[in-house]
């Protein structure tokens, strides 16, 4: 029998910031069923395993940092825009960094178009749309602008910059000005 106020969202919700404790991976059926007082068994009545217990966290972490991105943006465009993106993804990891390794989950479609990995893709292409690029190479632009918002902050949370100088902030913002150069003189391929 289901527990009264408990819900698939809520379990999410709650393995969330579990993750954000104890890193994403760590995240378990037993583990949250102990945060709960409750028996593991109890925890099938609301998700149907581990995998979509992990899909819904993986949701909750992409429309969360939809939220942000989408509000970061409003009235922003260009360079403007591009760094406002980039601090959303950054902050993200600094503040959630178990939901921040959540959205990089791999989930299978289909998918909704409230869904918050589509929202974010959305946005990433509306930061785009200031450096005038037609839909293929917006595509190649967005993989490029998701190594750097994805991969600078997983470099930052696993300590691979704390031994060394210029601060990691100076890093930062060196690497988003050249993000920006790249994008405006982003070379079409010739045919």
């Amino acid at each position: 029998m289901p527990r009264i106020g408990l819900t698939p969202e809520r379990l999410a919700e709650a393995a969330g910031a579990l993750a954000d404790e104890i890193g994403f991976r760590s995240v378990t059926l037993t583990e949250l069923a102990r945060r709960f007082d409750m028996k593991v068994a109890s925890l099938y009545s609301h998700v149907k395993n581990s995998e979509d217990l992990m899909a819904r966290v993986a949701l909750l972490a992409l429309d969360r940092l939809a939220d942000r991105a989408e509000q970061a943006l409003v009235g922003r465009s260009g360079k403007d825009a591009l760094i406002a993106m980039a601090n959303v993804h950054r902050a993200f990891a600094r503040e959630h960094p178990g939901l921040f390794e959540a959205a990089r989950h791999r989930l299978e479609g289909p998918f909704t178009d409230d869904n918050g990995g589509i929202r974010i893709s959305r946005a990433t292409r509306a930061v785009l749309r200031g450096y005038a690029l037609d839909d293929v190479e917006c595509t190649h632009a967005m993989r490029l602008m998701g190594s750097v918002f994805l991969g600078f902050p997983m470099l930052e949370l696993s300590g691979s910059f704390d031994h060394s100088q210029p601060a990691i902030d100076t890093s930062w913002d060196r690497a988003i000005d050249a993000l920006d150069a790249v994008l405006k003189g982003w070379q079409r391929p010739s045919i």
